[in-house]
């Protein structure tokens, strides 16, 4: 798997995005902290609204930028992502007012709405080879479990040495690497389209792209099941954790650690599989298993059954299910859409996606609160079942699919990166 690292434009970009979720992750832990220096016993209410502010960015912004991606080019718009990342991580430790928290978390994940849509549309242009690109999304779903391990850890350890405050800082210097190694190469120019409409039908392109592609409809309900899965696991298990089954504070991280150790293992075997297995046949059946894992662990949180390594193994389930579900997903919207509308597609899987964690991220936390876990777990089954039906109804066994554009050649790629240089 690790051989697409040959690339250099590749390997600079994957750099690029390992070295920036470091540097988020640094910042959530501080942007926590930060929550009660200024609000006290009221910091999950503004890290609560923070990460609505969050989502409602996600969605609001990723379509505007898809869809006129095309007319800008990429290495300056990546770049320019990052520095605002940056500028925004320089201003977090001065901040003295929960509002200017709420500011400034718009505009950073405004940023994130621009950038990352934009790298996922320029991976499959950098390794046109579709083994080369299943590597990638591998490489890149590990690259966010490898972080949601790494940065606690980075994070805990150099809390012994410094202020939280410190940490913004070296999320600064995780996003100003990120801009310089995206520097260092040149990336393809976007192919230029023309839509008709205004600005609205512009952005809402990507959408319809979807709701006119039955893979794509399927893509959008296994989404919903992803959201009901992980919603119930980032939501909920310090609760699980910590009332449920009275362990220690430290067994929190270490129930994280189960969910992103299923994760890695599917990362790293699946390209291999994918070889040999369609998208469909992977994607399906694992959204099967996130409901079934969740039915389970309702019926045992009802019948009030206490087990550790219970929870351990179906929060390791759930994060290989939830890998299998969306590491592929970039190679689906590649073969489902023309390479000119990739794009708007991948904006628009951005901002779908995180609109089904916008709906499941507060009713696993109110129904938890309000009516008790059973209530939270069991709701979000349901959901969970219905996104896999209709998943499974919504793909068809013959889905249309686009050619893959044949690898250049040595002396074709360099021709290409001539023409390129200018425009990146």
């Amino acid at each position: 798997m690790f051989f697409v690292l040959r690339n250099r434009t590749y390997r600079h970009l994957f750099a690029a995005q390992a070295i920036a979720l470091v540097g988020t992750g640094l910042a959530t832990v501080a942007l926590s902290l930060l929550a009660y220096d200024l609000a006290g016993s009221s910091a999950s209410a503004v890290l609560g609204t923070a990460l609505a502010i969050k989502m409602v960015a996600y969605v609001g912004i990723a379509p505007v930028i898809g869809a006129y991606a095309d007319r800008l080019p990429r290495r300056a718009l990546l770049v320019s992502t990052d520095l605002v990342r940056g500028g925004v991580a320089l201003a977090l430790p001065f901040v003295t007012e929960v509002w200017q928290v709420y500011v400034l978390i718009f505009l950073l994940q405004s940023a994130s709405a621009a950038f990352t849509p934009t790298f996922q549309a320029t991976i499959p242009e950098v390794l046109p080879a579709e083994r080369d690109y299943t590597r990638a999304l591998s490489m890149s779903r590990l690259a966010y479990d490898l972080e949601s391990l790494f940065s606690p850890v980075l994070a805990a350890g150099l809390l012994t040495l410094i202020t939280y405050n410190w940490l913004f800082f070296g999320t600064v210097v995780g996003f100003l690497a990120s801009a310089a190694l995206v520097m260092s190469v040149v990336l393809p120019k976007p192919a230029p389209v023309q839509r008709s409409g205004g600005a609205f039908a512009k952005a809402t392109y990507g959408a319809r792209l979807f709701g006119a592609t039955p893979q794509l409809r399927s893509l959008l309900a296994l989404n919903v099941g992803i959201a009901a899965a992980g919603a119930m696991v980032i939501v909920n298990t310090v609760v699980l954790v910590r009332d449920h089954l009275e362990r220690a504070a430290g067994d929190v991280s270490l129930a994280f650690g189960a969910f992103g150790a299923g994760s890695m293992v599917v990362a790293l075997l699946l390209p291999r599989v994918l070889d040999r297995l369609s998208g469909r046949t992977v994607m399906l059946p694992a959204a099967v298993v996130l409901f079934m894992v969740l039915a389970a662990l309702t019926l045992g949180i009802a019948l009030d059954v206490r087990s550790w390594p219970s929870l351990l193994i179906a929060w390791a389930v759930l994060g290989a299910a939830s890998s299998a579900v969306l590491t592929p997903t970039g190679s689906l919207i590649r073969r489902s859409v023309p390479s000119a509308d990739l794009p708007a597609a991948f904006a628009a899987q951005f901002s779908l996606s995180h609109a089904a964690w916008l709906l499941t991220y507060p009713l696993a936390g109110w129904l938890a609160a309000e009516l008790g876990m059973t209530a939270a777990a069991g709701a979000l089954t349901t959901i969970a079942l219905v996104a896999a039906a209709a998943a499974w109804i919504l793909w068809p066994a013959k889905a249309t699919v686009h050619p893959v554009p044949t690898p250049l050649t040595a002396s074709s790629h360099q021709s290409t990166q001539e023409d390129t240089a200018l425009a990146a």
